[in-house]
């Protein structure tokens, strides 16, 4: 059986590269970036490409019918056991979808759902410091903001209840979030 461990928290929070850098430094994990995915996919220029473009470009949700089809894909052709996503559920809609495709007997164990919460003040900095463009100014920083927030107490109760969720500060230095990270990774194997 296939287990999952779900990288959640704010644009900015530094998650895709924490995640990384423990998949790096351990050959039987697979990450991914569902922002990763979703932009290689754009880059194609396919018709579903430019359909997920017209989301991503405004910082906004990609619809569910595509998000899901690209996490479940990335699970059945992962070449490891344990995987690590992140970025993803970032609204009730995807977390339920994610939810019921788990229960729908895909050999695949949700272990654990770490949070990597920072201020907002650190996470504005962080992606309007990145230099990436159209990308970079408020109203889409503010999008990202938004869908992340919002939801985010419904989210955090509803792992909360399956005794998953874990929270960690992202304020530190990366090797020390890594390691907080790649610890608890490391328990639930």
């Amino acid at each position: 059986m296939k287990k999952l461990f779900l990288i959640i928290g704010a644009p900015g929070s530094g998650k895709t590269t924490d995640a990384e850098l423990i998949a790096e430094e351990n050959d039987a994990i697979t990450h991914y970036s569902t922002g990763d995915m979703l932009r290689a996919e754009v880059a194609t220029k396919s018709e579903l490409g430019l359909e997920i473009d017209q989301y991503i470009s405004k910082g906004l949700i990609v619809p569910i019918a595509v998000a899901i089809k690209t996490i479940t894909n990335a699970i059945k052709n992962a070449p490891t056991d344990i995987i690590i996503i992140d970025g993803y559920p970032r609204s009730m809609e995807q977390l339920n979808a994610l939810d019921e495709y788990l229960v729908d007997g895909s050999a695949l164990e949700l272990c654990s759902v770490i949070e990597v919460h920072v201020s907002e003040e650190t996470a504005r900095d962080r992606v309007l410091g990145r230099a990436r463009g159209a990308d970079d100014n408020n109203e889409v920083f503010n999008n990202r903001m938004k869908v992340y927030t919002e939801p985010l107490a419904d989210i955090q109760s509803f792992y909360t209840t399956k005794n998953i969720l874990k929270v960690i500060s992202g304020e530190g230095t990366i090797e020390k979030i890594v390691a907080e990270m790649g610890i608890f990774i490391e328990s639930k194997i």
